[in-house]
């Protein structure tokens, strides 16, 4: 049995399989140690990837080389691109998966990635020496040793979750919580706190009457989240819109007093965004009805998510409010909804690496970072992955910025600002929309991946064939002119104003009551041997670059600006409390937080534009 590693990776969540697979692609020999192997990237909460800001995370997580959106793409049973009424920046991709086919897949590319190992073990502690780590200790009694550790535990440590007045001990339902790693953290001087989140009852499809629901079909031509050659779905399966009423609410009160929310059992914050359905009716009491989204779980299974009515109330209010859902009066279920309570530690104690600083080659990612969603872990484990390689190997860290990807925005956000409630990706958290947008992923970050040795050089020919397609084309619609005659009767139906001379597609295609299908009849462009999808995507490419030119250009200039003073490096070892100039709250901010560059320290809370300006002057001298 093999005891020496470059890189161990504690817990098979969807952090850590990015983290593996980024670590191990990239040469390094990788542990993988999961509680549950047959479990890896399970889809504990519902059974979907992407979403608004989410779906954007894992284009950029499949354009850096990793594998969310190839899974998701292997697995899904319905498609949807949000906010599609919307402006190009607001776009989100969202994908309802197969949950066992997407664990079946995540392992079988796991066992396939050259340079890892996986073993089924819990990990109970560390081995550390001289502020640096050494290796874990499973509960097997095995010690394995490593350069570098990221530790990726999800809600499993010192998990409880909640129904009604029971509680016991459990990392999610059906498996064990872990024991030892917050202790172990705790002696090393780290701070924890504690989380809650939730999830619905899965009911029987065989006992849900369809009818009275509101059917959501997937999108009639649907895409994909991988830059890759993918399979294209051919096929879907339908969601479903119900509504709670005041018959359902009235049921779910009664179990109030039973509630260990509400009864303060559950000492953990729960997420703001997706609240349980007895804390909506409790914050929104003038409101009479909540959206339910009855989601399949599979192509052959009969289980159905029931998102939105997430609860922690004893199993029978749960089912008695249930059936008085319209088309659940006869609803089975094959599990009630639970909270679950768990151990975690505030990332403000993490470089923007995500390695701690108080432990050197030691690595947190997901939602012992305070997060939630599979999205946001992924994310995180991929940058941890990288960086432990960088860390490892004494390179340059690999460090996102906010201009460049949500992904930027998401650990700039964790290690600067910390969270006191489960974090959650936007797209208003982001400020530059315009520029991270999911079509332009692969533009973005494939380049510096592939540079890294983690994205392909598939990707990389991929890519480059199109930008090339797309500059060609761009070109094209700029040079190519029509005459009057033919342009008119095309603006007259689009409800936009004649022109009275050749106008070029260009022109055209600016006017927001244009778009690009409406001039498809007069487009002679060659795209050559290129298939649909990269036809597709060059079109989308060319389309938003025209008619979004000049906000783009004018995003860029204010990044451009910002990054003057925004990359300025602050050294590691900065004394703060002998700039007198600075409040004592930044003092004390700066020295806690130690950020890496002026950028970071001006989004630190209770760090004031005075405060930089002290930072920016002595720096200069």
């Amino acid at each position: 049995m093999n005891s020496h590693y470059d890189i161990i990776v504690v817990g098979g969540g969807h952090a850590g399989c990015e983290a593996s697979h980024a670590a191990a692609t990239l040469g390094t020999k990788t542990l993988l140690i999961s509680m549950n192997i047959d479990r890896l990237a399970q889809m504990s909460c519902n059974p979907a990837m992407g979403g608004v800001a989410k779906g954007q995370i894992v284009r950029e997580i499949d354009a850096m080389g990793g594998l969310s959106g190839v899974v998701t793409d292997h697995t899904m049973i319905q498609f949807r691109m949000l906010n599609r009424s919307k402006g190009p920046a607001m776009w989100s991709p969202r994908a309802q998966s197969d949950m066992e086919l997407f664990s079946q897949k995540w392992r079988e590319l796991l066992e396939n990635t050259p340079n890892l190992d996986l073993r089924q073990d819990e990990v109970i502690d560390l081995i550390v020496e001289n502020e640096r780590i050494k290796g874990v200790v499973t509960a097997t009694g095995q010690k394995f040793f490593s350069k570098a550790a990221i530790l990726t535990n999800g809600t499993f440590l010192n998990g409880i979750i909640h129904i009604g007045e029971k509680n016991f001990s459990g990392g999610r339902m059906g498996e064990k919580a872990s024991f030892g790693i917050t202790e172990r953290l705790q002696s090393l001087g780290f701070e924890n706190s504690r989380l809650k989140t939730g999830t619905p009852v899965r009911v029987d499809g065989r006992t849900i009457d369809f009818s009275k629901l509101e059917e959501q079909p997937g999108d009639e031509n649907p895409e994909k989240f991988s830059f890759l050659q993918t399979p294209k779905l051919t096929h879907q399966r339908s969601c479903y819109l119900g509504y709670t009423s005041e018959a359902v609410h009235s049921i779910l009160r009664t179990g109030f007093e039973k509630s260990p929310m509400f009864q303060g059992r559950i000492q953990g914050v729960g997420p703001r965004y997706c609240p349980s359905i007895e804390d909506k009716i409790n914050r929104f009491a003038d409101k009479t009805q909540h959206q339910l989204f009855v989601e399949p779980q599979g192509w052959t299974t009969n289980e159905f998510y029931i998102n939105g009515f997430s609860s922690s109330l004893p199993e029978e209010v749960q089912i008695a409010a249930l059936q008085k859902v319209v088309g659940f009066e006869q609803a089975k279920i094959f599990r009630p909804g639970y909270a679950i309570e768990y151990d975690y530690f505030p990332p403000t104690q993490l470089k923007p690496t995500l390695e701690t600083k108080l432990i050197r080659g030691l690595f947190h990612a997901g939602q012992i970072n305070g997060t939630t969603g599979y999205e946001e872990a992924g994310a995180q484990g991929l940058m941890a992955g990288i960086n432990a390689v960088m860390q490892i190997r004494e390179k340059e860290p690999v460090v996102l910025k906010r201009n460049e990807a949500y992904i930027g925005v998401l650990i700039d956000d964790l290690v600067t600002k910390g969270v006191d409630e489960p974090y959650r990706m936007f797209t208003s958290r982001a400020e530059y929309r315009i520029l991270l947008r999911q079509d332009n992923a692969d533009q973005r970050l494939t380049p510096l991946s592939h540079k890294l040795g983690l994205a392909s050089s598939e990707r990389m020919q991929i890519l480059e064939k199109k930008q090339h397609l797309t500059h060609k084309f761009v070109e094209y619609l700029k040079q190519t002119k029509l005459a009057p005659e033919i342009v008119n009767p095309i603006l007259e139906t689009c409800d936009t104003t004649d022109v009275s001379q050749k106008t070029s597609l260009a022109q055209l295609l600016s006017r927001p009551q244009i778009e690009l299908h409406n001039l498809q009849p007069h487009l002679t462009f060659n795209f050559g041997d290129a298939n649909t999808d990269l036809i597709s995507e060059t079109q989308e490419q060319a389309e938003i670059l025209i008619k979004y030119d000049s906000y783009i250009q004018k995003e860029k200039d204010i990044a451009e600006k910002l990054s003057k003073h925004e990359d300025t490096i602050l050294k590691d070892d900065f004394d703060y409390h002998k700039l007198k100039s600075l409040s004592f709250e930044a003092r004390e901010k700066l020295s806690k937080i130690r950020p890496r560059t002026i950028g970071q320290a001006s989004r630190i809370s209770g760090v004031s534009p005075a405060d930089i300006s002290v930072l920016i002057i002595y720096l200069s001298k």
